[in-house]
């Protein structure tokens, strides 16, 4: 940049229409904002009407809203919420390799490799088919009935690989979707260059696909979260299971609520973070703000 063009850069003021059209954009928004938060604020009251002058209120209140309760209960669902996360973590990364590998064979397109499709094709269209809960109950109960020698025994193992087996159904169609979606000129381009397959995949399709269905893969993270609580079904000492421990004691159901405050706690951040990343990255919809 050249001196003079520097100096009419830092000389240059908005005109008098652009600062008007500015400050009609900012009252718009304080407009919206206001609106929005009033809005709230009533739908809000109604329902705490609602729920306080409703005849079972004291009674529903003292079953899962106690604090004495919910005090006590803290530390072990607390600890029993920690093995939630570890078994996010590791379901998570085993979820990102093995979608990645089913999503990849779906591409496959040379007849000799053919039989990989077909594996992955019957691998997502059973594990999409089957319920969660189902998979868990097979696996967690069925496979060490077997006795097979040289199988975990773990219910915790069997429990996590149903949830990767599914997750990962899911997943890969989220990922062929985006490998998909990369133009045809990507690949001729890639292969002009010199590229091998498999390089072309590593480094020309798979970021551009990863990149295109981040929103969708950041809500099956978010899922995945809630859904390890399924675990509990197995005996699995996680934080749904431990509120039913507390809960057992007095029959009174203010442990779950507090199981179900700290999922809240780990998956409300997750979702902003889904959103601000389609929002920075354009991902939100081509419709724009004009509604």
């Amino acid at each position: 940049m050249t001196a003079d063009a520097a100096t009419d850069a830092e000389s240059w003021q908005p005109s008098t229409v652009e600062r008007e059209r500015a400050a009609y954009r900012r009252s718009r928004r304080i407009r919206s904002i206001v609106i929005a938060a009033l809005s709230t604020l009533v739908v809000l009251a109604v329902i705490a009407t609602l729920l306080v002058t409703s005849p079972g209120w004291p009674r529903f209140q003292e079953t899962f809203f106690n604090i004495a309760k919910a005090k006590s209960s803290f530390g072990a669902v607390v600890e029993g919420l920690w093995l939630n996360v570890r078994l996010l973590i590791g379901c998570g990364i085993a979820i990102a390799v093995v979608s990645t590998a089913v999503a990849v064979m779906r591409t496959l397109r040379n007849p000799v490799l053919f039989p990989l499709r077909l594996l992955a094709t019957v691998f997502t269209d059973v594990f999409r088919g089957l319920p969660l809960l189902l998979v868990v109950f097979l696996l967690g109960f069925g496979v060490p009935a077997l006795e097979l020698s040289g199988l975990p025994t773990s219910v915790l193992f069997w429990g996590a690989l149903a949830l990767v087996l599914c997750y990962s159904s899911y997943v890969a169609e989220v990922l062929r979707a985006g490998i998909e979606s990369v133009h045809a000129s990507q690949w001729a381009a890639a292969r002009s260059l010199g590229l091998s397959y498999p390089a072309t995949l590593r480094f020309v399709v798979l970021p551009q696909a990863v990149r295109r269905v981040m929103p969708a893969l950041l809500n099956d993270v978010v899922s995945l979260q809630k859904d390890s609580g399924l675990i509990a079904v197995l005996g699995v000492v996680d934080a749904i299971r431990a509120a039913q421990i507390e809960s057992s004691t007095d029959f009174n159901y203010t442990p779950y609520v507090v199981a179900g405050a700290l999922f809240l706690a780990l998956t409300i951040p997750m979702t902003r973070l889904t959103d601000w990343y389609a929002r920075r990255h354009g991902l939100s919809g081509a419709a724009g703000g004009v509604r």
